[in-house]
């Protein structure tokens, strides 16, 4: 039978004690008087059991005020708990504690450094991102001070840059507030019924003359004849499928192809898929092709214009619909992003 280490202890110690003071017993009536093996045994057991609990309770309480100033300390378990409940003192299930809180403490701090990096890439970023049309709008508008302003033409065209500037501005400010609001669960979704057919070709009508000037086709795989009806919110979800074909067409390639699908994924679910055959993206950047402002392009330049937040946006809103979002890509050959929905009943 497996005991508890302070059990076996206190048997062992009580066990000495015993056949110590039982030989020191038989010793003292050897000598002195006749010996009865009857009350020695009587006497050996009696002694035992007394030290036996004695030595228990002793220890119990010597380990249990060291165990218990550990998990104080190591702050595993309230004090209260500990009083109230069965407590162990076993040094076993205290090295498996204390070994549990290293975990998870390590665990914890390198969280800790992974958000930090992040943060500090994502200050970097917003700087750089808010910088850029800062700077654009004051140069322009500090020229038409100098006197530029005398200068009609001058003025018009400078004004209307500067105004790019601040839409661009606009645009950050709108979507960062956007994405803040759906990590909080503070933006409610307007779930209906809409037909996923009709909505990507409203979405391919807005963007038609975008992609025209890139001669980049929009079209489906297929004739979809009949509607495919789904619950969501359809505001949002254009939004999705808007920032997918900008990424399309921002990065395909010239007499390229943005072709959507839309499939049964299960009994419940389609599954909308956004294919092109435009630059790619290199595998080491799909992990964090989601975070906000992340370029694969590191000097930072734009074919197009933006926030900077489209596929940010494009993850939030998917899963505040508690839907999955995938991505595949092979450098030079093209890029898939896919989006689960749910299919009206």
């Amino acid at each position: 039978m497996k005991l508890k280490r302070t059990y076996r202890f206190a048997y062992k110690t009580a066990f000495y004690i015993a056949l110590f003071t039982t030989l020191l017993l038989n010793a003292f009536l050897y000598v002195f008087y006749s010996i009865n093996w009857l009350l020695i045994l009587a006497f050996a057991s009696t002694c035992y059991l007394f030290s036996f609990f004695v030595i228990q309770a002793r220890v119990e309480k010597f380990i249990y005020k060291r165990v218990k100033k550990i998990y104080d300390d190591l702050t595993l378990l309230e004090s209260a708990s500990l009083t109230r409940g069965s407590i162990t003192t076993d040094m076993g299930t205290l090295t498996k504690e204390i070994d549990k809180f290293a975990r998870d403490k390590k665990l914890e701090i390198e969280t800790l450094k992974v958000r930090e990096k992040y943060r500090k890439e994502f200050l970097g970023n917003i700087s750089h991102e808010l910088k850029t049309p800062l700077f654009t709008i004051q140069g322009y508008i500090l020229t038409l001070l100098d006197g530029a302003i005398d200068d009609k033409n001058l003025r018009k065209k400078y004004l209307e840059r500067a105004n790019k500037g601040v839409e661009r501005l606009s645009y950050i400010v709108k979507d960062l507030d956007m994405i803040t609001k759906l990590e909080i669960g503070d933006l409610s979704l307007n779930l209906e019924v809409f037909d996923i057919v009709e909505l990507v070709n409203n979405v391919f009508e807005m963007f038609e003359m975008r992609a025209h000037k890139k001669n980049i086709t929009l079209t489906f795989d297929t004739d979809y004849t009949k509607p495919i009806l789904v619950h969501a919110d359809k505001e949002r979800i254009q939004q999705v499928l808007a920032n997918l074909f900008v990424n399309s067409i921002k990065y395909g390639k010239e007499k390229g192809t943005t072709e959507v699908s839309i499939e049964n994924l299960i009994k419940n679910k389609v599954i909308v898929r956004v294919t092109d055959n435009g630059e790619g993206i290199q595998k080491k950047h799909v992990s964090r092709l989601f975070e906000r402002f992340f370029r694969v392009d590191k000097t930072g330049n734009r074919k197009v214009g933006g926030s900077g937040l489209g596929l940010s946006i494009v993850k939030h809103i998917i899963e505040a619909h508690d839907e999955k979002l995938y991505v595949e890509s092979e450098y030079g050959v093209g890029s898939e992003f896919s989006f689960t929905l749910e299919k009206a009943k």
